[in-house]
Protein backbone atom coordinates (compact mmCIF):
# COMPACT_ATOMS: atom_id res chain seq x y z
CA UNK A 1 0.00 0.00 0.00
CA UNK A 2 2.85 2.40 0.81
CA UNK A 3 4.17 2.79 -2.75
CA UNK A 4 0.65 2.91 -4.21
CA UNK A 5 -0.49 5.49 -1.65
CA UNK A 6 2.59 7.62 -2.23
CA UNK A 7 2.01 7.60 -5.99
CA UNK A 8 -1.65 8.54 -5.61
CA UNK A 9 -0.71 11.34 -3.22
CA UNK A 10 1.93 12.63 -5.62
CA UNK A 11 -0.65 13.11 -8.37
CA UNK A 12 -2.97 14.96 -5.99
CA UNK A 13 -5.17 12.06 -4.91
CA UNK A 14 -6.99 11.71 -1.60
CA UNK A 15 -5.39 9.33 0.90
CA UNK A 16 -8.61 7.66 2.05
CA UNK A 17 -9.75 7.00 -1.53
CA UNK A 18 -6.29 5.56 -2.23
CA UNK A 19 -6.77 3.13 0.64
CA UNK A 20 -10.20 2.15 -0.65
CA UNK A 21 -8.79 1.61 -4.13
CA UNK A 22 -5.99 -0.52 -2.69
CA UNK A 23 -8.49 -2.77 -0.92
CA UNK A 24 -10.29 -3.29 -4.22
CA UNK A 25 -6.98 -3.87 -5.99
CA UNK A 26 -5.93 -6.51 -3.45
CA UNK A 27 -9.27 -8.29 -3.76
CA UNK A 28 -9.07 -8.36 -7.54
CA UNK A 29 -5.50 -9.64 -7.62
CA UNK A 30 -6.54 -12.32 -5.14
CA UNK A 31 -9.19 -13.84 -7.43
CA UNK A 32 -8.96 -17.65 -7.52
CA UNK A 33 -8.53 -17.94 -11.30
CA UNK A 34 -5.23 -16.06 -11.15
CA UNK A 35 -2.07 -18.12 -10.94
CA UNK A 36 0.54 -15.73 -12.33
CA UNK A 37 -1.21 -12.38 -12.86
CA UNK A 38 -1.67 -11.79 -9.14
CA UNK A 39 -0.46 -9.30 -6.54
CA UNK A 40 3.02 -10.84 -6.50
CA UNK A 41 3.35 -10.09 -10.22
CA UNK A 42 2.08 -6.52 -9.81
CA UNK A 43 4.47 -6.01 -6.90
CA UNK A 44 7.40 -7.27 -8.99
CA UNK A 45 6.48 -5.00 -11.91
CA UNK A 46 6.14 -2.02 -9.55
CA UNK A 47 9.54 -2.80 -8.00
CA UNK A 48 11.38 -3.32 -11.28
CA UNK A 49 9.56 -0.43 -12.93
CA UNK A 50 10.59 1.94 -10.14
CA UNK A 51 14.20 0.81 -10.42
CA UNK A 52 14.30 1.19 -14.19
CA UNK A 53 12.59 4.59 -14.01
CA UNK A 54 15.11 5.80 -11.44
CA UNK A 55 18.05 4.48 -13.44
CA UNK A 56 16.69 6.27 -16.51
CA UNK A 57 16.57 9.54 -14.56
CA UNK A 58 12.82 10.05 -14.93
CA UNK A 59 11.24 12.90 -12.99
CA UNK A 60 8.84 12.48 -10.06
CA UNK A 61 5.68 12.78 -12.18
CA UNK A 62 6.80 10.08 -14.59
CA UNK A 63 7.97 7.82 -11.75
CA UNK A 64 4.53 8.17 -10.13
CA UNK A 65 2.85 7.31 -13.43
CA UNK A 66 4.99 4.18 -13.76
CA UNK A 67 4.08 3.15 -10.21
CA UNK A 68 0.35 3.64 -10.71
CA UNK A 69 0.35 1.80 -14.02
CA UNK A 70 2.47 -1.04 -12.65
CA UNK A 71 0.09 -1.71 -9.77
CA UNK A 72 -3.01 -1.42 -11.95
CA UNK A 73 -1.96 -2.95 -15.27
CA UNK A 74 -3.47 -6.40 -14.58
CA UNK A 75 -6.06 -5.44 -11.97
CA UNK A 76 -8.77 -6.74 -14.31
CA UNK A 77 -7.70 -10.11 -15.68
CA UNK A 78 -9.95 -12.61 -17.39
CA UNK A 79 -7.32 -13.96 -19.84
CA UNK A 80 -8.80 -11.89 -22.67
CA UNK A 81 -5.88 -9.95 -24.18
CA UNK A 82 -6.76 -6.38 -25.09
CA UNK A 83 -10.00 -6.30 -23.16
CA UNK A 84 -8.19 -6.92 -19.88
CA UNK A 85 -5.85 -3.98 -20.43
CA UNK A 86 -8.66 -1.65 -21.43
CA UNK A 87 -10.67 -2.64 -18.38
CA UNK A 88 -7.63 -2.21 -16.13
CA UNK A 89 -6.99 1.25 -17.56
CA UNK A 90 -10.63 2.16 -16.93
CA UNK A 91 -10.32 0.90 -13.36
CA UNK A 92 -7.32 3.15 -12.79
CA UNK A 93 -9.03 6.14 -14.35
CA UNK A 94 -12.09 5.60 -12.13
CA UNK A 95 -10.15 5.49 -8.88
CA UNK A 96 -7.71 8.28 -9.67
CA UNK A 97 -10.56 10.52 -10.78
CA UNK A 98 -12.53 9.66 -7.65
CA UNK A 99 -9.45 10.52 -5.59
CA UNK A 100 -9.25 13.92 -7.23
CA UNK A 101 -5.95 13.36 -9.04
CA UNK A 102 -4.93 15.87 -11.68
CA UNK A 103 -6.42 15.13 -15.08
CA UNK A 104 -3.04 15.10 -16.82
CA UNK A 105 -1.73 12.53 -14.34
CA UNK A 106 -4.82 10.36 -14.78
CA UNK A 107 -4.45 10.40 -18.55
CA UNK A 108 -0.75 9.60 -18.36
CA UNK A 109 -1.14 6.60 -16.06
CA UNK A 110 -4.09 5.32 -18.08
CA UNK A 111 -2.07 5.55 -21.31
CA UNK A 112 0.74 3.53 -19.78
CA UNK A 113 -1.63 0.73 -18.82
CA UNK A 114 -3.03 0.71 -22.35
CA UNK A 115 0.52 0.42 -23.71
CA UNK A 116 0.81 -3.00 -22.08
CA UNK A 117 -1.82 -4.40 -24.45
CA UNK A 118 0.43 -4.48 -27.52
CA UNK A 119 3.62 -3.78 -25.56
CA UNK A 120 4.33 -0.86 -27.85
CA UNK A 121 5.04 2.82 -27.23
CA UNK A 122 7.12 5.58 -28.79
CA UNK A 123 10.83 4.90 -28.44
CA UNK A 124 11.39 8.12 -26.52
CA UNK A 125 8.73 7.33 -23.89
CA UNK A 126 10.89 6.59 -20.88
CA UNK A 127 8.01 5.77 -18.54
CA UNK A 128 6.56 3.25 -20.99
CA UNK A 129 10.02 1.76 -21.42
CA UNK A 130 10.37 1.25 -17.66
CA UNK A 131 6.91 -0.28 -17.35
CA UNK A 132 7.07 -2.56 -20.39
CA UNK A 133 10.55 -3.83 -19.58
CA UNK A 134 9.52 -4.50 -16.00
CA UNK A 135 6.46 -6.41 -17.18
CA UNK A 136 8.73 -8.75 -19.18
CA UNK A 137 11.37 -9.14 -16.48
CA UNK A 138 10.08 -12.64 -15.66
CA UNK A 139 11.23 -13.83 -19.08
CA UNK A 140 14.82 -13.33 -17.94
CA UNK A 141 14.41 -15.05 -14.59
CA UNK A 142 16.37 -18.10 -13.46
CA UNK A 143 15.17 -21.26 -15.26
CA UNK A 144 13.24 -22.60 -12.26
CA UNK A 145 11.40 -19.30 -11.74
CA UNK A 146 10.64 -19.08 -15.46
CA UNK A 147 9.27 -22.63 -15.43
CA UNK A 148 6.98 -21.67 -12.55
CA UNK A 149 5.76 -18.65 -14.51
CA UNK A 150 5.09 -20.73 -17.64
CA UNK A 151 3.18 -23.35 -15.65
CA UNK A 152 1.12 -20.68 -13.87
CA UNK A 153 0.15 -19.01 -17.16
CA UNK A 154 -0.86 -22.42 -18.53
CA UNK A 155 -3.22 -22.87 -15.57
CA UNK A 156 -4.80 -19.48 -16.31
CA UNK A 157 -5.64 -20.73 -19.79
CA UNK A 158 -6.87 -24.14 -18.64
CA UNK A 159 -9.97 -23.83 -20.84
CA UNK A 160 -7.75 -24.74 -23.81
CA UNK A 161 -6.66 -28.34 -24.32
CA UNK A 162 -2.98 -29.13 -24.59
CA UNK A 163 -2.98 -29.30 -28.38
CA UNK A 164 -4.58 -25.88 -28.80
CA UNK A 165 -2.42 -24.38 -26.08
CA UNK A 166 0.78 -25.83 -27.56
CA UNK A 167 0.03 -24.27 -30.94
CA UNK A 168 -0.96 -20.89 -29.53
CA UNK A 169 1.86 -20.68 -27.01
CA UNK A 170 4.43 -21.74 -29.59
CA UNK A 171 3.27 -18.91 -31.86
CA UNK A 172 3.60 -16.38 -29.05
CA UNK A 173 7.08 -17.60 -28.15
CA UNK A 174 8.22 -17.62 -31.77
CA UNK A 175 6.98 -14.05 -32.24
CA UNK A 176 8.89 -12.92 -29.16
CA UNK A 177 12.08 -14.61 -30.32
CA UNK A 178 11.71 -12.99 -33.74
CA UNK A 179 11.98 -9.53 -32.23
CA UNK A 180 15.37 -7.89 -32.73
CA UNK A 181 15.29 -6.96 -29.05
CA UNK A 182 12.98 -8.10 -26.25
CA UNK A 183 13.70 -5.12 -24.01
CA UNK A 184 13.59 -1.42 -24.80
CA UNK A 185 16.24 -0.08 -22.43
CA UNK A 186 19.94 -0.85 -22.33
CA UNK A 187 19.67 -1.53 -18.61
CA UNK A 188 16.99 -4.19 -19.07
CA UNK A 189 18.78 -5.72 -22.04
CA UNK A 190 21.98 -6.07 -20.07
CA UNK A 191 20.09 -7.69 -17.21
CA UNK A 192 17.56 -9.94 -18.94
CA UNK A 193 17.95 -10.23 -22.73
CA UNK A 194 20.28 -13.25 -22.86
CA UNK A 195 18.56 -15.40 -20.20
CA UNK A 196 15.15 -14.44 -21.59
CA UNK A 197 16.02 -15.69 -25.06
CA UNK A 198 17.38 -18.88 -23.56
CA UNK A 199 14.19 -19.45 -21.54
CA UNK A 200 11.90 -18.68 -24.47
CA UNK A 201 13.79 -20.95 -26.83
CA UNK A 202 13.72 -23.84 -24.36
CA UNK A 203 9.97 -23.49 -23.81
CA UNK A 204 9.33 -23.19 -27.54
CA UNK A 205 11.21 -26.43 -28.14
CA UNK A 206 9.12 -28.21 -25.52
CA UNK A 207 5.80 -27.07 -26.99
CA UNK A 208 6.83 -27.85 -30.55
CA UNK A 209 7.80 -31.34 -29.48
CA UNK A 210 4.49 -31.68 -27.67
CA UNK A 211 2.63 -30.67 -30.80
CA UNK A 212 4.66 -33.04 -32.92
CA UNK A 213 6.32 -30.15 -34.76
CA UNK A 214 10.00 -30.90 -35.10
CA UNK A 215 10.85 -28.11 -37.48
Amino acid sequence: MTAWGAAVAHVGGDEEVAREAWRDLEARYGEPHRHYHDLAHATAVARDGAQLAAEAGLGPDECAAVALAAWAHDVVYDAVPGEDERASAAWLRHWLTLAGAGAQHVARAEALVLATAAHEAPEADGAATALLDADLAILGAAPAAYAGYAAAVRREYAKYDDRAWAAGRAAVLANLLARPLLYRSETARARWETPARRNLAAELTRWREHAGDHR
